[in-house]
Parts: C-alpha cells; sequence; structure tokens
C-alpha cells in the first residue's frame, strides 16, 4: 500500500509530507483547493505524462516521491529488473524540471517513465476523470473477467497451446518458402554434432582431466614430498612417530605417581594416533602415484582437443556435452520439418488442440460475464444510475494467445439507452461509479493493493452519497482506498481524513494538506454541510454523520 508521499514545487504545492495508513480515507476542501493536484502528483510518480507546466512558478523542478510497503508481488518485480534494497518496499521519484526534462527512480536507481508505469499498474489503480484507469483498456479488462472467474489455469492452457501452434505454423511456413537454407542449415548441424559425438566429451570430464593433468605433471614433485614426510614420521633416524610413542610410555609412567599428568596422556595419544594413520595414508598415496610420460601425453591431448573445441564452440568446455544435446536436438527438429506432410499433419493436430480450449475457455467466460453483469447492474441501481444497465460483451475474433474473442464492458447510464463501450461513456462521474460498483465487486479478484477514487460523487447526493461512502468503506476492509469527495456522507465514512486549503501569501498561491483529527473533522464536515456559515446544528449533523 501507499505509505508516504512527498510532494515539492508542484502546480501551487509548495512542500507536503504526506503519510497514509490502511483503510478508507478522504481528501476534502473548497473547490479549487488542489485536491485533484494530489492524484495529478502521484499519478506522475507512477510513469504518467509530465510537462515543465507542472513545475510551480520559480521553481527549478517538482520532485513528487511515492513509498510503497513490501509484498511478495512487489519484491518479486523488484528482484527481477534489479532495484531491490535491503528495507523491501519501493521508493518512486519523479522529477521535471522547469525545462521539462524527466528524470525517474525506483529505490534510489535510475529507471524509465516505462518501468514506473509497469510498477504502478501493479501498486495503484486511479479510478475518476484522470487518466491511469486500467478498466478503459480491454487488456485489463480481460484479466479482470478471468481473475474474476477464476480462469488462469486455463488462460494459460490456451497460451500454451496457441504458442505451439504457431511456432510449429512459422517453421513450416519457413521451410516452404526457405527449403534450400533448410537444407543447408541441416548440414551445418549435421556437421557440428559430429564433431562433438566424435569428441565425446562426458559431463564434469573437463574438470576431471584438468585434475589428472596436475597431478600427472607434478608426479615427481609429489613422490618426492610424500616420501620426505613418511621418512620424517616413521622411518628417519629418530622418527617423529618412534619419539611420540616413547614420550607417551614416559608420561604414563609418570601418571601412575602423579595423576595429575593425566590430561597431558590424554591429548599425546590421539596426536600418536593421527600420526600412525598419516604413514598409512602416505604409504597408501605412494603405493599409487607413479611417473607415466606416456599417460601423461594423452591426457595433454585429451585436453587440447576438447580446449579447441570449447573455443571453436564458443562454449565453455563443461558445456560442452549440453551443447551437443542442444544442437541434437535442433537436427532432429530440422530432420522432422523435412518431411512436410508430416509437419502440415502435426500443425493440424496442435491447432485443433488450440481450438478446443480456446472453445472451453469461451464457454466459461460467457458465464462468468453474466454473472459480473447481473451483479454491477444491481449496484448501479443504488449509486443513482436507476434504469443502467452493465455488461460483457465478448467479441469474436482471430485466433490469439489469450483466445477466440476480445472481451469489452459495455455500459448503458440510463433505462432505455442503447449500451456502449465503457472507453466511450461520456460522463466522467457515472465512469467512477461504474468502476466502484466493479471494484467493489471484484475486489478479491484484483492485486492491486491501492484504489484511488477522484470525485466519485459527482451528480449524486443524500440517501446515494451515504452507498457510494458504505461502498468505498467497505472496500477499505481489503484495500487501502484513497478519494477526493465533496459530500459530507462520504467523507464521514473515512478512517483517515485530510483537509485541502489553499492560501494566498504575498500574491502566490499555494496548496496544503493537514490531516485531522476528531474535532477537526466535526468542524470540516459541517463545513460541507452547511458552507461558510457554520452553526450549532450544522456541528450537530456532522456529528451524527461520524457517529454513523
Amino acid at each position: 500500500m501507499l505509505r508516504t508521499l512527498s510532494i515539492r514545487d508542484f502546480v501551487i504545492v509548495d512542500a507536503i509530507e504526506l503519510e497514509f495508513s490502511p483503510g478508507f480515507s478522504v481528501f476534502t476542501g473548497e473547490t479549487g483547493a488542489g485536491k485533484s493536484i494530489l492524484i495529478d502528483a502521484l499519478a506522475l510518480a507512477l510513469g504518467g505524462r509530465g510537462d515543465a507546466s507542472v513545475v510551480r512558478e520559480g521553481a527549478a523542478k517538482a520532485d513528487i516521491t511515492a513509498e510503497f510497503s513490501s509484498s511478495a508481488e512487489l519484491d518479486a518485480w523488484l528482484a527481477e529488473n534489479e532495484f531491490s534494497n535491503e528495507d523491501g518496499g519501493a521508493l518512486l521519484r519523479r522529477v521535471i524540471d522547469n525545462a521539462g526534462r524527466s528524470k525517474a527512480f525506483i529505490n534510489g536507481i535510475a529507471a524509465t517513465a516505462t518501468q514506473l508505469r509497469e510498477l504502478g499498474e501493479q501498486l495503484v489503480d486511479i479510478h475518476g476523470q484522470h487518466a491511469h484507469q486500467s478498466l478503459l483498456k480491454t487488456d485489463a479488462q480481460r484479466v479482470l473477467l478471468d481473475n474474476q472467474a477464476g480462469l488462469q489455469d486455463e488462460v494459460k492452457a490456451v497460451a500454451a497451446a496457441y504458442k505451439a501452434w504457431r511456432a510449429l505454423a512459422r517453421q513450416r511456413e519457413e521451410f516452404e518458402t526457405n527449403a534450400k537454407n533448410v537444407l543447408l542449415e541441416r548440414e551445418r548441424l549435421e556437421w557440428q554434432v559430429g564433431e562433438l559425438e566424435k569428441l565425446a566429451v562426458k559431463p564434469g570430464e573437463w574438470t576431471d582431466i584438468s585434475n589428472e593433468h596436475s597431478r600427472l605433471s607434478h608426479a615427481a614433485s609429489l613422490i618426492e614430498g610424500a616420501q620426505e614426510a613418511l621418512s620424517l614420521i616413521s622411518e628417519a633416524d629418530t622418527p617423529m612417530l618412534s619419539q611420540l610413542s616413547s614420550l607417551n610410555t614416559r608420561i604414563g609412567k609418570l601418571v601412575d605417581l602423579d595423576a595429575g599428568l593425566q590430561p597431558v596422556l590424554d591429548a599425546l595419544e590421539p596426536a600418536r594416533i593421527q600420526l600412525q594413520e598419516a604413514v598409512y595414508a602416505l604409504n597408501d598415496y605412494l603405493s599409487r602415484v607413479e611417473l607415466d610420460p606416456a599417460r601423461l601425453r594423452e591426457v595433454e591431448v585429451r585436453l587440447e582437443n576438447i580446449h579447441s573445441a570449447s573455443r571453436k564452440f564458443h562454449v565453455a568446455a563443461d558445456d560442452l556435452p549440453q551443447e551437443l544435446e542442444t544442437l541434437s536436438g535442433q537436427l532432429k527438429q530440422l530432420a522432422d520439418a523435412s518431411d512436410l506432410d508430416a509437419l502440415r499433419a502435426q500443425e493440424e493436430k496442435l491447432k485443433a488442440a488450440y481450438t478446443s480450449a480456446a472453445q472451453k475457455l469461451t464457454k466459461a467466460r460467457s458465464k462468468a460475464a453474466k454473472a459480473l453483469g447481473d451483479a454491477v447492474t444491481a449496484a448501479m441501481q443504488d449509486l443513482s444510475m436507476s434504469g443502467g444497465k452493465f455488461a460483457i460483451a465478448l467479441q469474436p475474433c482471430e485466433a490469439a494467445s489469450y483466445g477466440l474473442e476480445q472481451i469489452e464492458f459495455m455500459v448503458a447510464g440510463h433505462a432505455g439507452t442503447t449500451p456502449r463501450p465503457l472507453a466511450k461513456v461520456a460522463s466522467g462521474g457515472e465512469l467512477a461509479r461504474i468502476a466502484l460498483a466493479i471494484s467493489v465487486i471484484t475486489s478479491s479478484a484484483t492485486a492491486t493493493p491501492t484504489l484511488i477514487f477522484d470525485e466519485v460523487d459527482s451528480g449524486i447526493g443524500g440517501g446515494v452519497a451515504e452507498v457510494v461512502g458504505r461502498l468505498l468503506r467497505r472496500l477499505g476492509q481489503d484495500r487501502q482506498v484513497l478519494c477526493v469527495t465533496h459530500l459530507p456522507q462520504v467523507a464521514s465514512q473515512a478512517n483517515q481524513h485530510f483537509q485541502v486549503s489553499k492560501q494566498n501569501n504575498k500574491g502566490k498561491t499555494a496548496s496544503s494538506i493537514a490531516a485531522l483529527d476528531s474535532n477537526a473533522r466535526v468542524e470540516e464536515i459541517a463545513r460541507m454541510l452547511g458552507g461558510l456559515e457554520i452553526t450549532a446544528t450544522t456541528r450537530t449533523h456532522a456529528r451524527e454523520l461520524l457517529a454513523n
């Protein structure tokens, strides 16, 4: 979730530092105070478009930083893209100077705006009259429907079947149009496989033969050193083992006179045993090591042949067995491809497998689309869209990795109107409320931890506003929810309340934000209820709303 947001020199904001909590938070304030500027700033930190116009007048640059807490999905993305830090979580920063130049950072490491957007789509979903609305994208609509219906395994099966079918189709097309090159490639692979099969390098052989070469080339030194060690320990005029044995005997007799010497005897006896073990090991080693010039020459030739093949095939010597396996697989594939009739038959088989999997997915999507459409339609009736209807259309399309249809969300805002694609709904307020209904219903299916609603109360009031507030609070039980609102019925439902205000200082306008305590919330809710003149009655009403 979003933990902190720092904004400096952005539009009419001088400097703001905000800390956020889980649950449902609201931003309220007079019209034009700069509530939506916060959303714009966060969108910029998430990779949105920006230019010099966002820099506060007279400032050198706008600087926005958003900190997000750690999660398994976030940490995995950061690790994959080499943005991880020791503390976990993500710190996204965007800087735009007054010449329009932009810089982006993730955990202090330079990043691209594209990387910010990719990460931002996993962290925040902004609904309202601004950009970054994933529900308007057909791909996102399809993913949402599939996740809601639990069709992830079916989607993966269709994608895998499509990939296998199209790969074979491309192979067949290449063979048909470029048969001569295919044959030349086959001859090249046959020569390479033959070379490696003749060399017959075994897994781990390079390490083994390198060790053997080192031993054979230094055999004389090894024998001399081992014999010298054996002589010192057991074969010299006064060998170490003999001296230690005599010493043990003497100390043993002294122990009979004074038991205080027992620890000394206990320490010396293991040393004698270890020296005796060393004698056995040295004798065994010397029985096996011998000067063998003929074997040394064989090993040197083998090393040179393997090293030469390593250079020729541009792989490490240890990887030659794997290279043979890879090239043999490619050769087999080309050999199979030479039989065009067999290739076409296999292609048809794979196409039929894809079609079967895709049709099964279509059937499941149709069932899920109706259920989700009915649920969102029911929610719309409580959101000042009486008679409105939400439906999910499955538009047939050419075979693709995601199936045989495009998913499109369709909406009729009022009774008697023709459903149109959600992306073409003209009213920002309607779009925001529909997005709210979808988000609440599908909250268990989306992985986005933070949801933002910008002015979802447009065009509603009274009991509907209270419904919206309850829906947002309910959504905040599973996700972090931030909302810009004008309605006291919505604001009173929040777990955390921020007030946005605008001041004029020496002819310059600046926006500021403050987190409200319980008393300040009463005053702000009362202002929203009664306007400029706050009376005891409006304060009482405000307390009632907050109490409920």
